[in-house]
């Protein structure tokens, strides 16, 4: 529910891909746990660990397709663009882990989001690579270091966003963000007050517009 004291952060369609991911994820992680030292394509785990990764990506093809695709699209963008202060913000870390100094501000992403929001798709996308070649390579072949260490990586990153989302005090607030929606408005003015201005300014505009279609 957005109000004057909540705000808007992530729209149904943004959500859906969220939760989309860490259900797949999760299992093909479990299924892959269950897999034998050599990739056998006659394995009941291997086609459920096979079936989410292909589920994982036509998942997201029709949230893009038939949802809201531009939001999707937007937060993808954002993610990815680098923007003046991101370069601070991940040079204070080490600062701020000492000393509790708070951070510089934020837009919608701060730094260390982006970067982990990059490093896992990096990691993801090297996962299907190697897992397509393994899948394409037949039954028999010994399970590539590539994947494993890739797949290690990629639950390090995992682990450190789930704690930032549910255990670290300061920024848990944020998974009402990916569950529900909205966020506290005093709570995103603190960590990404950058964010608030430009979505207080687009507001301002529409309420203007508004005006002037209503007007005499």
């Amino acid at each position: 529910m957005v109000t004057a004291e909540r705000l808007l952060r992530f729209t149904r369609t943004e959500r859906a891909a969220h939760w989309l991911v860490v259900v797949a994820f999760a299992a093909i992680l479990l299924s892959g746990t269950q897999m034998p030292h050599t990739w056998d394509a006659d394995q009941p785990a291997v086609d459920i660990h096979v079936g989410c990764a292909a589920l994982l990506v036509a998942g997201l093809v029709l949230l893009l397709w038939r949802a809201d695709g531009a939001a999707l699209t937007r937060t993808g963008i954002q993610l990815a663009t680098t923007e003046p202060g991101d370069a601070d913000w991940l040079r204070g870390v080490p600062e701020r882990l000492r000393t509790g100094s708070p951070p510089p501000p934020a837009g919608r992403f701060n730094a260390g989001q982006k970067l982990n929001a990059r490093l896992s798709a990096l990691g993801l996308a090297v996962l299907y690579a190697t897992g397509l070649a393994l899948l394409l390579a037949g039954r028999g072949l010994p399970q590539g270091p590539l994947h494993t260490l890739t797949t290690v990586a990629v639950c390090g990153l995992l682990s450190g966003h789930v704690f930032m989302a549910v255990l670290n005090p300061a920024t848990r607030h944020a998974l009402r963000g990916m569950t529900f929606g909205d966020v506290d408005r005093d709570w995103a003015k603190h960590h990404h007050p950058r964010w608030v201005a430009a979505v207080d300014r687009e507001a301002t505009v529409r309420r203007s517009d508004l005006e002037v279609d209503d007007g005499p």
